[in-house]
């Protein structure tokens, strides 16, 4: 495969391995949180008003749904460093990789807790996070070099 094939798969991966960082976070909160998996089956059967003995069906259906996020969560982080290391191998540097990966899963964090949770960030936060986008194209940007020493020892 191409140099600049590698690169660009690399960065795939490295995205790919971000936003699936991102989505074990929503299993975890989901699955660790303090009552979200009950509220939004509430709000979810909000019409269905049938109740046994008592409870209704979100007083039990939580509590699959949470085991269903924490395995979610395994999974997640699972393909993420599946993906994280198959970008380590294809980038042309360990610090694009990482800056990539760890970009990709600000921005869909950003973005999940956003749609799912309705939470909003300080603009002191997107600042952070635009200078990392920042560093990430000075890195993509960048040509890698080899150095002098290096140069000199290949010659002998």
């Amino acid at each position: 495969m191409p140099y600049s094939a590698n690169m660009i798969s690399g960065s795939v991966y490295a995205l790919l391995a971000g936003f699936l960082g991102a989505a074990a976070s929503l299993c975890a909160k989901l699955s660790l949180g303090a009552d979200y998996m009950r509220e939004m089956c509430e709000s979810g059967l909000s019409g269905w008003t049938d109740t046994h003995g008592g409870t209704t069906a979100c007083d039990w259906l939580h509590i699959p749904l949470r085991l269903l996020c924490g395995g979610l969560l395994f999974t997640c982080n699972t393909i993420m460093w599946t993906f994280f290391s198959k970008a380590l191998r294809h980038c042309s540097s360990s610090a694009r990789a990482t800056v990539t990966t760890t970009a990709s899963n600000f921005i869909c964090s950003a973005i999940l807790g956003r749609v799912i949770f309705g939470e909003s960030h300080a603009t002191l936060w997107w600042v952070g996070v635009s200078l990392t986008l920042c560093g990430l194209l000075l890195l993509h940007r960048s040509t890698p070099q080899t150095l002098p020493q290096e140069e000199d020892k290949k010659d002998k």
